[in-house]
């Protein structure tokens, strides 16, 4: 099994982040920080909650001068850069949760710490409630940083402003009406760094469950200008194909289905044992003259907890089939428990879905 994230906590860890502290602090209590870090509750805790409390924790062993502790964070950065710590180091993000936990009625110093801490570790969660609090001269700055030459300080301008970015508050007023956020996105939609380009495709897919009129506009703007552009819109429209938007089905090539059927569709298991594997196959079959690009899914209606059924769509592929054709297709999906999704025994669907239309549904059973 994969080591938790919230593992990356260790005492080396705080000895490394402490000594180089001490260079900055020289009269930083390091035990008892280590002390009050790993309390009784520490073992309980996940990821982000251990993040706070770091925050909190260090909080106690700085001065009650917010300014002047966040001088010291900063300069504690660059003292670790120096001791070989990378950026993009994920593990550091309570630096940036210090930002946000102590320093919302310091908006300039707390921009500018923003701006260098990103830097070295991602700020995307941090900068939301300045956004929230002051979302006017908020969104200036994330113009500007399109701009920066630093590529993190980019990703930030529109990583941040997603409206619904995952793990994070929403930005409420951005999901109302996120044309503020376009010209951030136009400007970076050509970025040469590639991690920018993916989060604009990410804030287009977030625009697009609130707002999917503005993402099929601008798809249609920007699609068949260069490669990374046209990967960009369709990583960007995900959530509109898997909606089976017909725009969006029609921009990126995927036609009519008349001459398309599913023949033999078998659910092999049709009693699905709670942990195990749902299997089925199908024949596609393309009866017309000329060859089809398809975007082959399925979709998989889950029990919920009050009797009702909740579809979520998966993809199997995306590819050409030849005039003619009989295709057989093979899927497992799994029911394995984890973290992210609670399954509940009893009726559940399984439908075959082609350029966003959907087929027949057929049922089977998940027991225990």
């Amino acid at each position: 099994m994969a080591e938790l994230l919230k593992h990356v906590y260790t005492h080396e860890f705080f000895e490394k982040f402490t000594a180089a502290l001490q260079k900055i602090v020289p009269d930083f209590d390091a035990s008892s920080f280590y002390k009050q870090i790993f309390d009784a509750e520490w073992q309980h805790r996940e990821l982000k909650q251990r993040m706070r409390h770091i925050t909190i924790v260090l909080q106690h062993h700085l001065s009650l001068d917010y300014i002047k502790n966040v001088d010291v964070l900063l300069k504690a950065i660059i003292q670790l850069q120096k001791d070989g710590i990378k950026e993009n180091s994920f593990e550091y993000m309570f630096l940036p949760d210090f930002v946000e936990y102590y320093g919302l009625d310091h908006y300039d110093a707390s921009i500018l710490a923003i701006e260098k801490i990103t830097q070295f570790t991602s700020c995307e969660f941090a900068i939301r409630p300045f956004l929230i609090k002051h979302p006017k001269k908020g969104i200036l700055q994330m113009k500007k940083w399109s701009q920066h030459k630093h590529p993190m300080v980019r990703r930030l301008s529109s990583e941040g402003c997603r409206p619904r970015l995952p793990w994070a508050m929403a930005l409420p007023f951005l999901k109302t009406d996120p044309t503020s956020i376009l010209p951030i996105l136009e400007h970076l939609k050509n970025d040469t760094s590639e991690s920018v380009r993916r989060s604009v495709a990410n804030n287009l897919n977030d625009i697009a469950k609130d707002n999917p009129d503005i993402v099929i506009g601008l798809a249609k703007e920007w699609y068949r200008k260069s490669k990374e552009t046209d990967w960009l819109v369709k990583h960007g429209c995900r959530t509109l194909l898997k909606q089976g938007n017909a725009e969006i089905m029609k921009l990126f090539g995927f036609g009519n289905t008349q001459h398309i059927k599913i023949d033999e569709l078998q659910i092999l298991t049709p009693k699905v044992k709670l942990g195990g594997l749902l299997e089925f196959t199908f024949q596609l079959n393309n009866t017309g003259n000329s060859e089809s690009k398809l975007r082959l899914e399925y979709g998989l209606y889950y029990q919920k907890a009050n009797g009702s059924l909740s579809k979520k769509v998966f993809k199997i592929s995306e590819k050409i089939y030849p005039e003619k054709s009989i295709t057989i297709i093979n899927r497992k999906q799994s029911f394995k428990i984890i973290t992210t999704r609670k399954f509940h025994t009893g009726l559940h669907k399984l439908s075959i879905i082609i350029n966003g239309n959907e087929f027949e549904k057929h049922n089977f059973e998940l027991v225990i």
